[in-house]
């Protein structure tokens, strides 16, 4: 008797294997079709967002853009919460939670833009050939819109109870709030507690590619000091060589020790020097006074620094640290390297999480997903949740061109393209990512 009853559970277990087998295209082929549905919805929501001007330091309008997230979600049955920013300087962060078992996902977009509330370029415009124009329609709205498109499908279909969501939506990304341990807690926290990272910026808006790997970002600030003089006494064992001599030989020993290590690039973006010096942060701009005749006394450069991984800019820093130590006559440098993006170095696990998503896009029809050059991705709030989690991948949102300018153009193509294969991923993830 037990044997047969032994049998006949093998025989189930086996009946319920092929036919979770057989369903699987065809639940996949619901959730393509439930999001073709909602488009015009997911357009409606796009446009909405997308002419509320969001500018990182319009803190209305980001929170704005916030409420309106946080009210579609909330629907979704998400337990949400807007996060405020005056710990940090900004407008706050939106957050929001979903479910209890399965494999845990980050999601992450971000609502402002680095439009001002004053620049004209403010509303989103229907273009010809399927484009559309408008200030954050890339970077990152139609990201932040394929989030909840894609969580408003799973949940229709019964598929979101499979999985455990936080999204973190933040305030910042454009010019991000101080200190860094404040207003990227958020992300960290959540990506502390999740299994896998999600990125929707649009990558390098090409939607064959996808980014397992950003260099981080950090600035830096070299301040020189020379002894001043009349210039006829300049290369004098009394007066020396000048801040100007200094920082040049500084800057240019940077160049022949680091251009050539790994990814990393580093760039002096503004100096000033002269016999007085003034630079004003906000602005980015300052004022100098000096003469052809008077060695400079004080030389400040600010620059910054990308690297793919920590070793690289632990070298970096290290090597200019050195450098700046090996000062000329009479002269004294320092060199503050400040905390900025962490890299997202790129690992196996996230070059497998693409290839997950490439065999999706593949099965839609929508050709391989290959690797963005990570030269060609800047930073992004996903770096400073990569080295938490098991596997990350960003440059799933919409697609275009233009980002940062006037010229910001969307590919709408690509925005049910990227939603299907959002969708599928995660649904395939709820089926197979191990859990404890």
């Amino acid at each position: 008797m037990k044997f047969r009853i032994s049998f006949i559970c093998s025989l189930m277990l086996i009946s319920l294997a092929i036919n979770a087998a057989q369903t699987q295209p065809q639940i996949e082929s619901k959730i393509v079709d439930t999001l073709n549905q909602q488009l015009p919805q997911a357009q409606a929501l796009l446009i909405e967002s997308v002419n509320i001007n969001s500018g990182t330091m319009n803190f209305s309008g980001v929170k704005k853009v916030g409420m309106l997230f946080k009210n579609e979600l909330e629907q979704l049955g998400f337990e949400t919460q807007w996060q405020d920013g005056a710990e940090f300087g900004r407008a706050g962060h939106l957050i929001a939670r979903y479910g209890t078992k399965g494999p845990k996902i980050l999601m992450i977009g971000h609502l402002d833009t680095v439009f001002a509330k004053t620049d004209a370029f403010q509303t989103y415009q229907a273009l010809a050939d399927n484009k559309a124009s408008g200030p954050g329609v890339t970077d990152m709205k139609g990201g932040d819109v394929i989030i909840i498109e894609v969580m408003r499908a799973l949940k229709h279909l019964g598929l979101l109870d499979d999985v455990s969501i936080q999204i973190v939506m933040t305030g910042d990304e454009e010019r991000s709030g101080k200190p860094l341990s404040a207003s990227k807690a958020a992300i960290i926290n959540a990506a502390k507690w999740a299994d896998i990272a999600l990125g929707f910026e649009d990558g390098d808006g090409n939607i064959e590619t996808a980014v397992v790997a950003r260099r981080g970002s950090v600035d830096w600030q070299l301040d020189v000091t020379g002894r001043p003089a009349h210039s006829s006494q300049i290369f004098s064992e009394k007066v020396g060589f000048g801040a100007i001599f200094e920082g040049a030989r500084i800057l240019d020993t940077f160049r022949q020790e680091l251009a050539n290590l790994g990814d990393l690039t580093f760039n002096p973006g503004v100096i000033l020097g002269g016999t007085e010096v003034n630079f004003e942060d906000e602005t980015a701009s300052g004022t100098t006074f000096g003469k052809n005749n008077v060695v400079a006394q004080h030389l400040i450069v600010k620059g910054g620094i990308r690297a793919l991984t920590q070793d690289e800019l632990n070298t970096a820093k290290t090597t200019m640290h050195k450098i700046v130590k090996q000062n000329l006559l009479h002269t004294s440098a320092t060199l503050v390297i400040g905390e900025g993006y962490p890299p997202m170095a790129p690992t196996q696990q996230n070059y497998q999480l693409l290839q997950w998503y490439s065999d999706i896009s593949e099965s839609l029809g929508y050709g391989k997903v290959a690797a963005v050059n990570p030269r060609n991705a800047g930073a992004a709030d996903i770096s400073f949740a990569a080295e938490h989690v098991d596997m990350a991948l960003d440059g799933l949102g919409l697609m275009g061109t233009g980002g940062h300018t006037k010229g910001e153009i969307a590919d709408m193509t690509s925005f049910a393209k990227n939603m299907h294969k959002a969708a599928l991923l995660i649904y395939r993830i709820s089926q197979q990512y191990p859990t404890d």
